[in-house]
């Protein structure tokens, strides 16, 4: 029997809450299939953390971290703690330290959830997204100059190099090609006239390499737009790291809303832990009431499973997702039901043994 070990690093607000309900799911779905199985191993890392001991991590942590084979993160982010340090000090240095290049978001409207998008049909709505995560804005160079001064001056980099580029969009390639769709770039080549233009000839050059592929590129502000006026126009969407974070905050709001907004952070070759997490952030507002949507979470579960080799389970979630969102009866406030966070993952267990 397969043991996956899995580091657990619930976060903040509900973070704990609908982590919990995505390792009820994925235990029981090793239980059910019986060749593998997962080992968890918690850690209390976050903001609580960072109140504690001034840092959001412990020294070691990545070290720590290296030994397992994912990472499933909750949420992270709580009031008094800066995004700056929450993001950087956890999530980023994660996601750096493990060459974490590939973040993969699905955009798609399953069957019975809402979208604000009128007369839009599941099939409308089918994207994923793959977001380079480890470069570009969120590379961290730049400079503050004059600090405090009437001449002060800040300088924020974007970092573009070629394999950065390369790797991210053949990856968009080759799951465009297994996948049988379509390819779509987006840039800011007429006002960006170094990164943009570089990653535009990137697209062009690897895309040499994948004939059978079709391709489109968009400037993201047309993408935005076609996103909400057209979005059965997008397939494989492959992208910068800033355009990404923010277009599948766009994509969650026409696909659902946020509690069905699911995340992978991937390192294809496996060298280092991949890292898995809704999108949803920490909603401390709604933190230790119950209330919190754990779907995403599962969704999420879900990617692991399929990152894991295991296909069949990754598709069985969607389903049992589905299944909860058509029968409408046991849903969290976020999609008009009155069900508690852990009403949610017991109702998904008990489809997954109605079935077995």
């Amino acid at each position: 029997m397969k043991t996956h070990k899995i580091a657990v690093i619930a976060g903040d607000g509900i973070g704990p809450e609908v982590i919990n309900e995505g390792i009820k799911v994925l235990n029981e779905a090793a239980k059910l299939d019986g060749s593998f199985c997962f080992e968890f191993t918690h850690f209390p890392w976050g903001c609580e953390y960072y109140k504690q001991n001034g840092k959001m991590m412990a020294d070691d942590g990545i070290e720590t971290l290296k030994k397992f084979d994912a990472i499933f993160l909750g949420a992270v982010g709580a009031p008094g703690v800066p995004d700056h340090i929450s993001l950087w000090d956890l999530l980023l240095i994660i996601r750096k330290s493990f060459d974490q290049y590939i973040n993969l978001r699905p955009v798609k409207l399953l069957k019975g959830a809402p979208t604000v998008l009128k007369d839009s049909k599941p099939e409308d709505i089918d994207m994923i997204f793959v977001r380079e995560n480890t470069e570009g804005e969120y590379a961290g160079s730049g400079s503050w100059l004059f600090k405090g001064k009437p001449n002060e001056v800040v300088i924020q980099d974007g970092v573009f190099s070629r394999k950065g580029c390369e790797r991210v969009i053949r990856y968009a390639y080759e799951l465009a090609k297994a996948q049988n769709k379509s390819l779509t770039s987006i840039s800011k080549a007429n006002a960006l006239n170094y990164s943009m233009v570089f990653w535009d000839q990137i697209f062009e050059e690897v895309g040499k390499d994948f004939p059978e592929v079709k391709t489109y590129s968009y400037l993201v502000d047309a993408a935005s737009m076609f996103m909400v006026k057209d979005p059965k126009r997008f397939e494989i969407v492959v992208t910068s790291n800033l355009f990404g974070d923010i277009l599948t905050d766009l994509g969650a709001a026409i696909a659902g809303g946020m509690g069905l907004a699911a995340g992978a952070n991937l390192n294809p070759d496996k060298e280092f832990p991949s890292m898995f997490e809704p999108i949803h952030g920490s909603a401390p507002d709604i933190a230790g009431k119950g209330m919190a949507n754990p779907l995403a979470t599962v969704w999420s579960a879900g990617q692991m499973l399929d990152f894991f080799g295991h296909e069949k389970w990754a598709n069985k979630l969607i389903d049992y997702i589905e299944r909860i969102l058509t029968d409408k009866k046991v849903l969290t406030p976020d999609l008009g039901g009155s069900a508690t966070t852990s009403q949610v993952g017991d109702e998904i267990i008990r489809i997954m043994n109605e079935e077995k």
